[in-house]
């Protein structure tokens, strides 16, 4: 046995469990462990941390687990079944679809984000498990859209420069989740084509537009000069990182800013009534 690193098997002798069950701990993002030549590799510091916080079966229902933790466990080690297993694990302990997006996968994300920037990886980690959690996205999405006929569409997309898809692609699915009929035009969209949609999109209620970039809000603005060109009271709402508060949102060129779904949609029933209001 190594001194630095267990394999699969020593790390299941350790714990005293079969090696599928270590295997189990491993593929749920319970322990953590690297796929090394196609061996799982596990540090003695991951068992003592397991054995520190497992004395329980952990995926009891009900169970207060860190599944954000375990997913984040997984994307970084390039782990993408076990990623799914974690999903899976928490949906069946009765995590449902916004809470997967909102309390497992968005803070998993930013703390890979976050030790990115720090320098505790290279950022082909932080693009692999981008990768990952899109896919995720994928297999999720159908699962949001509900029955009946749809509220109105709202258009979602990202300035021209702007590559971030994930939060774009979340707020699409909760979007539909709320029964709204969704057009997401992805990332890095420019302005022109941003407006010739919505100009071919009659029954449009909204334009949402997600920016992470400071870098980018200028082309934010142009997105909402593109939208106001040919839908003047067409509601324009604003998220991500790089939007501060409304008056922000404003001075760019958009009604409001929204920090969820939920604030988004009460802004588009807020704008409707106020439409129904105004004299024909």
């Amino acid at each position: 046995m190594s001194e630095s690193v267990y394999t699969l098997q020593e790390a299941a002798d350790v714990l005293g469990v079969h090696y599928m069950t270590a295997y189990r701990y491993v593929r749920l993002g319970l322990m953590d462990a690297d796929k090394i030549g196609g061996t799982w590799k596990v540090t003695p510091d991951a068992v003592a941390a397991f054995q520190a916080g497992s004395v329980r079966s952990p995926v009891t229902p009900g169970e207060r687990a860190p599944w954000s933790e375990r997913l984040e466990s997984r994307l970084v080690a390039g782990d993408s079944r076990g990623a799914w297993g974690v999903i899976e694990s928490a949906m069946s302990a009765g995590k449902e679809l916004d809470q997967v997006y909102l309390e497992i996968l968005t803070p998993a994300m930013v703390s890979i984000g976050e030790r990115w920037v720090a320098g505790e990886f290279d950022i082909a980690i932080e693009h692999r498990a981008s990768g990952m959690a899109m896919r995720i996205i994928g297999q999720l999405g159908p699962r949001f859209a509900r029955r009946g006929r749809p509220r109105g569409t709202v258009v979602t997309a990202t300035p021209a420069g702007e590559t971030h898809m994930l939060p774009l692609a979340m707020l699409s699915d909760l979007l539909r989740l709320e029964g709204w009929e969704v057009s997401d035009l992805g990332a890095d969209l420019p302005a022109t084509s941003l407006g010739l949609l919505v100009a071919d999109t009659s029954d449009a209620v909204a334009v949402g537009i997600s920016v992470s970039s400071d870098e980018c809000l200028a082309q934010l603005a142009e997105s909402c000069a593109a939208v106001r060109a040919v839908a003047p009271k067409l509601l324009i709402v604003a998220g991500g990182r790089a939007i501060r508060d409304d008056e922000h949102a404003r001075s760019l060129g958009a009604d409001g800013a929204a920090a969820s779904c939920q604030q988004m949609g009460l802004l588009i029933e807020t704008h409707l009534a106020s439409l129904q209001k105004q004299p024909v």
